[in-house]
């Protein structure tokens, strides 16, 4: 592990200024992701800004209804919250269903939302990789991938993104707040994760030297009626090979609002805009919802051994929407 200089920041301009002034630094919340890249040398940061005493540690309402969520809360502090678990409990579940409690104790929001894929071959240096050297290849093409894209994926890379918490946010339609030496700025989920196109590199829009300090939720009353599922190979905590984030309003046997978010099927949670569109204003069954996944899921390139992945995101719309469905007819 390469040798780095360690300081806290205590306020956010301080932060900035600190990383500012060193363009290999890096900041580090619970490090529940960035320390373990540093042990295997793919992060090689001179400089941690620790940023866990900034006063970014809230939860609290907004004026329109929504709900503002400190950078530096903790996953388990946000599992927990009261107004989550009422307004948005698909987002609590994500977040249970994301990490062991003692990683929960320590990891952060902001930080969640920046971990790197878990894709094998990022992980090793002896292995080429686009997304860790730009132009080196994508031996995943060929190679393992069976728990890798079969959405919005290209050549240069076809590595998922690995957050649970963000396939729920994703859903919602949660806006990232950031600070900057340029001063402060804000950037739409659906806009924080760049596309892969040709280069898997550039992860997110955040302006280097940027700093997360909250994500807020627009109000979203079909969100009450909400449920995130996840699939994965162990019982145990594992990341998934397949989950949704799912909010739906039905009246009368009809789909009046739906919200619609997949994970581990792409480099970034992904919004079924597409699905949403086919169910709403139509009728709330099985047969919907099996036709409404298709719509979104045409659009899929599965690879040799990752294929699975198709049937299992179907499988999960129809599921969870059917218990979302029932749940509202009671």
């Amino acid at each position: 592990m390469r040798d780095f200089d360690y300081r806290r920041a205590y306020d956010v301009p301080g932060a900035l200024a600190v990383l500012g002034a060193d363009p290999d630094a890096r900041y580090l919340g619970g490090g529940t992701n960035l320390v373990d890249l540093m042990k295997t040398g793919v992060e090689r940061p001179a400089l941690l800004v620790d940023v866990r005493e900034l006063p970014l540690d809230r939860i609290e309402a907004t004026e329109d209804g929504g709900l503002r969520i400190g950078a530096t809360v903790t996953n388990s502090d946000l599992a927990a919250h009261p107004e989550v678990r009422r307004r948005y409990p698909a987002l609590a579940q994500a977040v249970l269903a994301g990490a062991s409690g003692q990683l929960r104790n320590m990891a952060t929001v902001g930080g969640n939302l920046l971990q790197r894929t878990r894709c094998g071959y990022f992980t090793d240096l002896s292995k080429p990789c686009n997304k860790r050297e730009p132009g080196s290849g994508c031996p995943a093409l060929e190679g393992e991938h069976h728990n890798h894209a079969i959405l919005g994926a290209t050549e240069h890379c076809v590595a998922v993104h690995p957050s649970d918490m963000g396939v729920a946010l994703a859903a919602f339609d949660a806006v990232v707040h950031y600070e900057s030496a340029d001063g402060p700025g804000e950037l739409p989920l659906s806009a924080f994760y760049l596309p892969v196109g040709d280069t898997p590199h550039l992860e997110t829009a955040l302006p280097s030297g940027a700093l997360i300090t909250a994500i807020t939720l627009p109000p979203a009353p079909v969100a009450a009626v909400s449920r995130y599922r996840k699939v994965r190979e162990r019982a145990s905590y594992a990341f998934a090979i397949g989950s949704i984030a799912a909010a739906l309003d039905v009246r009368d046997g009809v789909v009046r609002e739906v919200r619609i978010a997949f994970g581990a099927v792409a480099s970034r949670p992904w919004r079924a805009h597409a699905a949403e569109r086919a169910l709403t204003g139509g009728p709330a069954s099985a047969e919907a919802f099996a036709a409404a996944a298709d719509a979104e899921l045409a659009a899929a390139r599965a690879l040799p051994d990752n294929g699975y992945k198709v049937t299992l995101t179907r499988n999960l719309v129809v599921a969870v929407l059917t218990e979302l469905a029932e749940e509202a007819a009671r």
